[in-house]
């Protein structure tokens, strides 16, 4: 089986982990946690970088330090891996989902603009659902599958209503919009360092933002709230959500080759559009203007008429070929947990999930595995 995206582990990761080893410093505590904050924020271009034990937890902090709070209701994409939705829940707010631009598949910013237009009202407090009376506090502007949302548009339309813009970056490592990387427009942003990410941890994230007092507070909430260690006294509800010294060195390692690693996603990328692109009816997701992809899972679509039986005979097809592929997540607005949320004028998110197929796009796929990938979709699309 070709798996849909794996780590390679080839620079210094042996030696850092090593010195871990050696040192003694294998927990939360050690130099390769401050230090791979350090890189991270340079590298993003951000003033502060707080490593978390996950991409969630790094977006559970990230939405405390925005200043959710329950009771609150936060605008979220309806598809989209379902962890920022999560982690609006673990503040006690409510998420409210918006359909998926049919083109780019990012949150769409139209259908953001017009329900807080015509849903919503705007007081001296803030904005408030007029459906609800909550507040709506703040917007998630999901960066899906390694492309980016049109985030200078969010921006100015949450600031036009008072909303707080919390930033997922999970799958965008290496993605630049307009010169910048992405996480840095809105006020916090959460990253994934989880093994299948461009660059990993084995597990990890991290908060960065701009604002000292911000990346303050999302330290002081991932260290368990401490206010006096010493005498272990805690003012509020705290969280172990520390990244490990080992698990830090070998982000370091990973960093150090991310441009080969975005390097060679671009170049798998390029090769499936070409080698895919001549196949009457299939799509592909096309990247906002000005956006510099890092392309952390290639995806296509299947004929618009494609249906949702036919999608999942087509990934059978390619798994029992070897060929890891998966489909896009089940829209969240429809799972379980998530129904009894407002979800705002659906288009186009089901459609999405029902025709979108992703396909292995590890940094360590050979010339020779792509060219099966590409062959045994061939073969299961029928082309």
């Amino acid at each position: 089986m070709i798996a849909l995206s794996e780590p390679v582990l080839g620079g210094n990761e042996w030696k850092y982990v090593k010195q871990c080893l050696d040192t003694g410093w294998v927990s939360s505590v050690g130099p390769f946690v401050e230090r791979f904050e350090e890189a991270v924020a340079h590298y993003v271009g951000a003033d502060h970088a707080v490593a978390t034990a996950s991409g969630t937890a790094a977006l559970h902090v990230a939405m405390l330090a925005a200043g959710i709070q329950p009771g609150d209701e936060v605008l979220v994409p309806a598809i989209t891996f379902v962890a920022p939705i999560n982690a609006v829940r673990y503040c006690q707010a409510a998420p409210v989902f918006i359909d998926a631009d049919p083109e780019t598949w990012q949150i769409d910013p139209s259908k953001v603009e017009s329900f807080l237009s015509e849903e919503c009202e705007l007081r001296e407090t803030g904005c408030f659902n007029k459906r609800s009376g909550c507040r709506v506090r703040a917007l998630v502007a999901v960066h899906l599958l390694g492309g980016a949302c049109d985030i200078d548009r969010l921006v100015a339309c949450a600031r036009a209503f008072q909303l707080e813009v919390v930033e997922d970056t999970a799958e965008a490592f290496g993605v630049r919009y307009k010169g910048r990387h992405v996480g840095t427009s809105g006020g916090v942003s959460g990253f994934s360092f989880n093994g299948n990410k461009v660059v990993t941890c084995g597990g990890g994230g991290m908060v960065v933002t701009n604002d000292a007092a911000r990346a303050r507070y999302a330290r002081y909430l991932t260290t368990q709230a401490k206010d006096d260690p010493l005498e272990y006294f805690h003012n509020e509800v705290g969280y172990n959500y520390r990244l490990t010294n080992v698990q830090a060195a070998i982000g370091l390692a990973q960093l150090e080759q991310a441009d080969r690693f975005l390097a060679r996603k671009r170049a798998i990328a390029a090769a499936y559009s070409r080698g895919l692109e001549d196949i009457d009816g299939l799509a592909f997701m096309r990247v906002v203007p000005e956006c510099e992809p890092a392309v952390w899972l290639w995806t296509f679509l299947l004929p618009a008429a494609t249906t949702l039986a036919e999608r999942k005979a087509v990934i059978a097809r390619l798994n029992a070929a070897g060929i890891g592929a998966r489909p896009l997540w089940h829209p969240i607005h429809e799972l379980p947990p998530y129904r009894e949320y407002q979800a705002y004028r659906i288009d186009h998110a089901m459609r999405l999930y029902g025709r979108a197929i992703s396909l292995p796009s590890g940094v360590g796929l050979t010339d020779e595995q792509l060219q099966r990938c590409i062959d045994e979709v061939r073969r299961a699309v029928g082309s």
